[in-house]
């Protein structure tokens, strides 16, 4: 074999060795783009976790005063939601009047609670989906205060802590009547003076709380 088609036939080989090696870049990347497809990431990205449904953080726990929305689907027939705040006992009763305790789980371990209850008791397919709505809560605050009106409720607080929160007692509040009414109309009256010497005394208070400081009688 002369010179001339030794180079010939050596750079044929090289170009074929050379597509070869392209192609099964080719391949491998294209596999690895597809698994990461399935696993909810993309090839390059720091995250590894598929985008979470609406609603919150999963791992957000939910407690008494959280505004729930419960959506039922996957049934024979259509099952109205429920939306209303989580009560003070921590409770919600959805369809069929079955009560859940929500206070303390998660939204995913209450949407697998509330699925158990109805599966395969009532239907034999259902897909639950909670939703947590975003929104500032409330308590209120009347009466012989200083800054009466709407404070946000932001952690747990108590009685005299929302009082505080208002400014404090009015030089014409009666500190042995104030008046706790609950966001599912059970009420009580409190001794704030017999609290401030005992806390254990003290209430607690929810969003949706009002408070009413009432006025001595001079």
């Amino acid at each position: 074999m002369n010179l001339s088609k030794f180079v010939g036939h050596s750079a044929s080989l090289l170009g074929l060795l050379a597509g070869v090696i392209f192609l099964a870049g080719c391949h491998t990347q294209s596999s690895d783009q597809q698994f990461s497809e399935l696993q909810g990431v993309t090839v390059g990205s720091t995250g590894g976790a598929a985008p979470e449904s609406p609603g919150g953080n999963g791992t957000h726990v939910l407690k008494a005063g959280d505004l729930l929305n419960v959506v039922y689907s996957d049934t024979p027939v259509v099952l109205p939601g429920f939306e209303g705040r989580i009560k003070e006992n921590g409770a919600i009763t959805l369809v069929f009047n079955q009560a859940f305790t929500a206070a303390g789980k998660t939204r995913g371990e209450l949407e697998k609670e509330i699925h158990d209850r109805y599966v395969p008791k009532y239907f034999k397919y259902m897909t639950v989906t909670v939703r947590v709505q975003e929104g500032t809560r409330f308590y209120y605050v009347g009466g012989e205060v200083k800054s009466p009106g709407q404070h946000a409720y932001i952690a747990r607080i108590t009685l005299t802590q929302a009082i505080q929160s208002s400014g404090d007692f009015t030089d014409f509040a009666n500190k042995k009547k104030v008046k706790l009414i609950h966001a599912d109309g059970r009420s009580q009256i409190i001794n704030c003076s017999k609290v401030l010497k005992d806390p254990s005394l003290d209430p607690e208070v929810f969003p949706n709380d009002k408070i009413h400081v009432y006025r001595k009688i001079l």
